[in-house]
């Protein structure tokens, strides 16, 4: 793989009301008490060796009409699906939306402040007031596929956005999901969502103590 880690890939959330965290108070309580949050905060241990194993043997396998992806770790089968990501991750988010069509993301993020109209399906954080700012940019690091360029984004993270404001649900794990699956032949192929991974590892195979 051309790149291995990403450092500011599905990182950790902080959210508490430290200092620097001093005027986002309750975007900060918003997102404490939302579905996301344990996927936004939860912090295990991550083992690079347990996360090489599974990114090295990854597949993606059919059966039917059902997808699953399919790797081994110490020699043990991990099976991956979204119903598995929704319960490691504690989401909930069976019935949520997918993706808004176009007019209702332009709608919906006109709603929220976004102060340049555009018919682009590219959106910018800068346009956003810093309390937005801040809820997008979390999301962005946290729970999408990006590395980089945190000041755009696009129309599936502009629906989780507008989800999120309106109090509906996004389907963040089929998102995650389906990216993982992606990521398998993808050629910028990298270790996507180790936090995550390392969480359905623990469930899956248990006993983790002799990797580093």
């Amino acid at each position: 793989m051309s790149s291995l880690f990403a450092d500011t890939h599905n990182v950790v959330s902080i959210l508490e009301k430290l200092d620097a965290a001093e005027g986002f108070e309750q975007i900060i309580d918003f997102l404490s008490g939302s579905y996301i949050h344990y996927a936004l905060t939860v912090n295990p241990l991550i083992y690079i060796s347990c996360i090489k194993q599974f990114w090295n043997t990854a597949f993606v396998k059919h059966s039917g009409d059902v997808t699953r992806l399919q790797a081994l770790v110490d020699k043990k089968k991990i099976m991956i699906s979204e119903v598995v990501i929704r319960e490691i991750l504690q989401l909930d988010d069976a019935e949520g939306v997918v993706c808004l069509p176009n007019e209702e993301i332009f709608t919906g993020l006109a709603q929220i402040g976004y102060e340049k109209p555009s018919t682009k399906l590219t959106f910018y954080k800068a346009f956003f007031s810093s309390q937005w700012k801040f809820l997008i940019h979390t999301i962005l690091q946290s729970l999408s596929t990006k590395r980089t360029s945190w000041n755009e984004f696009n129309t599936t993270m502009a629906s989780a956005v507008i989800c999120l404001s309106k109090g509906q649900k996004f389907n963040f794990s089929k998102y995650i999901f389906d990216s993982l699956v992606h990521n398998v032949d993808s050629s910028s192929k990298f270790y996507m969502y180790p936090r995550f991974i390392q969480l359905i590892i623990q469930n899956q195979v248990g006993d983790l103590s002799t990797h580093t």
